[in-house]
């Protein structure tokens, strides 16, 4: 749309308008004067980079601010036996853990399955409490480190720790009195000592 250009007349009103018109808050622009705000500063042209100019060499995530933190999620089965309470006669605890005190039975666990090692693990506890036994070594073995890391940790030695947990909860708890790592001399990280309540 094509804006028609104005007659004399017209002009000649419009600038009569302005002569007479009177600004409307005069006091207030005045006062918005005193305090105007300065003009935003340009901003800097950015530099130009010539042509036939190499790029700067770039890492992906070499810039990054926070490093890539590794995975914590679960305690080793060590340091989650050592927070646990003290439920067995202390002396006997300490002779225990120095190993001591030599075990009464032995189960090992390698080299089976998950289904098969808590099957057989309930059946030897649950004989060795009937037999008045007290003290018993489990071994799990320390387990396979995975070849290929995925997104995902994985926990090394799966009975390492599932056996910890099978001991805790029923129908072993009743029997179980206390679970710790065994001795270096009976398997250190690879195998448990558990202590049996007395069969009543």
């Amino acid at each position: 749309m094509t804006r028609r250009k104005l007659t004399d007349d017209e002009i000649d009103l419009w600038q009569k308008v302005v002569k007479h018109a009177e600004r409307l808050h005069a006091d207030r622009d005045k006062k918005a004067g005193d305090h105007a705000v300065p003009p935003a500063p340009k901003p800097k042209p950015k530099p130009q980079r010539a042509p036939n100019a190499a790029l700067p060499h770039f890492e992906v995530g070499s810039q990054a601010r926070d490093k890539a933190m590794g995975h914590d999620l679960k305690p080793s089965p060590g340091r989650k036996l050592a927070t646990a309470p003290l439920r067995m006669d202390e002396k006997a605890y300490r002779r225990m853990k120095r190993g001591k005190l030599k075990p009464e039975g032995k189960l090992d666990l390698h080299g089976m399955r998950i289904d098969a090692a808590h099957g057989a693990l309930t059946r030897f506890i649950l004989t060795a409490q009937a037999a008045d036994k007290r003290l018993v070594l489990v071994i799990t073995g320390k387990g396979k480190d995975r070849d290929v890391e995925g997104p995902m940790p994985v926990p090394r030695g799966v009975l390492r720790h599932q056996v910890p947990q099978w001991l805790t909860i029923p129908p072993l708890a009743q029997a179980v009195l206390q679970v710790t790592p065994a001795h270096l001399s009976h398997g250190g990280e690879g195998a448990y000592y558990v202590y049996l309540r007395r069969n009543r």
